[in-house]
């Protein structure tokens, strides 16, 4: 019930850009970094300094270049330790700021990137590409695992994915994306392809990425966010991975 309002929201948000989009997208960074530090919370990330460096590097992207993105990530580290040293007295305070710095650059970046491959020429339409690419090969993955699935992909982080999934997951991705591409005449064939791979292949690798966490925390969804789809942070796994790579491809094709 959910799928489809969020879909229609991902798409004005991305069409109106700018400010609008930022502000889109520290809204579901912010809920994707509660999630993560939220399951983590026995170690005490330091939830604020995150939400400030996603706020940051959010507006780098926006007003500046990769320069002052990463200026934003460096600068919070010494923010980060001076929040942990002045603060209560923790357990494991190490562990605290490494965990708060997983959740910046495993979200922070991604998003971040996103904001930057919306600013590129067609990026409007790019990030659209890479979405549907990701979701459909999700999609994919998904349907093709339960009929054709017989061999275990990565059985120790998540035991219901399969080779026969992901590889029906990948093709779809893919096939999403040229078939995306025959609407805009601006892209070709050769570069919709070398697009619709790099999300094939990154998208896989955040959604276990994800999964790696979520098992070695033992939790099922990160939130409850979607309800019974899961939390934010379960919805985005794949794109965060997925984004940072569409971007690199279109920035070097564009």
């Amino acid at each position: 019930m959910v799928a489809i309002p969020a879909a229609i929201a991902v798409i004005v948000v991305n069409a109106a850009g700018g400010p609008i989009w930022a502000l889109a997208l520290l809204g579901i960074g912010i809920l994707a970094m509660h999630e993560l530090y939220a399951m983590l919370r026995p170690v005490q990330p330091v939830a604020v300094a995150g939400f400030v460096a996603l706020a940051g590097m959010l507006a780098a992207a926006l007003y500046g270049t990769h320069f002052h993105i990463l200026l934003a990530a460096v600068s919070i580290v010494p923010v980060l330790f001076v929040l942990v040293a002045l603060g209560p007295e923790r357990e494991h305070a190490t562990l605290s700021m490494a965990t708060t710095i997983l959740g910046i650059y495993w979200i922070g970046f991604a998003l971040a990137h996103a904001m930057l491959l919306r600013e590129l020429p067609h990026g409007n339409a790019i990030v659209i590409d890479v979405l549907v690419g990701t979701f459909i090969g999700d999609t994919g993955a998904y349907f093709g695992g339960r009929m054709f699935g017989r061999r275990k992909l990565a059985p120790r982080i998540s035991p219901n994915k399969t080779v026969e999934g992901l590889v029906i997951g990948m093709v779809c991705a893919v096939a999403a994306v040229l078939l995306a591409g025959l609407y805009q005449d601006w892209l070709s064939t050769t570069e919709a392809l070398l697009l619709g791979v790099g999300v094939a292949i990154a998208a896989p690798i955040g959604d276990l990425f994800e999964s790696f966490i979520k098992r070695d925390v033992g939790t099922k969804d990160t939130g409850r966010a979607f309800g019974a789809h899961g939390g934010a942070l379960d919805r985005i796994d794949a794109a965060l991975f997925a984004a940072v790579v569409g971007y690199y491809i279109w920035y070097a094709l564009a």
